[in-house]
């Protein structure tokens, strides 16, 4: 590989980790190709980027950004990396369900919002809920009638919820 190609790969995958919220290490040794596709695709269904790169033109990317010296030590035989936007956790539900259907795929370390767990924590991480979950139950909360209280109240906190969802609507689209 020619040095611009490495210094290319090394940009998109600076870039790509400048942005991303989570960032999985994985190890998939041991996976067929078809395995390495039902898993690129499980992640591409969650909005999650894949990318299988050298650990040196790895690390050189995060060497770029700074801040992920504790991730360097984990740096070792066959790497892929998740890349997560939108749910820094999401790649762990991802990863344990594949993991646990084929045996194959490990968790080597993973960084959420610049912090760094290691893999262990993978199913602990798996059952963080997701940031659309999380509006779910507290729209729900809101707008369960409340015992006691009067119907006026309640009603307003129905309209409450249903502008909150509107604003959410929109901001989606």
């Amino acid at each position: 590989m020619k040095r611009s190609e490495k210094e290319e790969i090394i940009a998109e995958v600076a870039e790509i980790a400048g942005r991303a919220h989570g960032m999985f290490f994985t190890d998939f040794s041991g996976l067929t190709v078809e395995q390495a596709t039902e898993l690129r695709r499980d992640l591409r269904k969650s909005g999650i980027d894949y990318k299988v790169v050298k650990n040196t033109l790895i690390r050189k990317a995060l060497e770029k950004i700074g801040g992920y010296d504790r991730v360097f030590d984990f740096l070792a035989g066959p790497t892929g990396v998740a890349f997560s936007y939108d749910d820094p956790a999401a790649p762990a539900k991802v990863i344990q369900k594949f993991a646990e259907k084929h045996k194959k795929l490990s968790l080597k370390v993973c960084v959420i919002e610049r912090e760094v767990y290691e893999g262990s924590k993978l199913d602990e991480i798996a059952r963080i809920p997701s940031r659309a979950e999380l509006v779910a139950g507290i729209l729900g909360s809101i707008q369960a009638p409340l015992a006691g209280v009067p119907s006026v109240v309640n009603a307003v906190l129905r309209d409450l919820v249903s502008v909150i969802d509107e604003i959410g609507k929109k901001k989606a689209a």
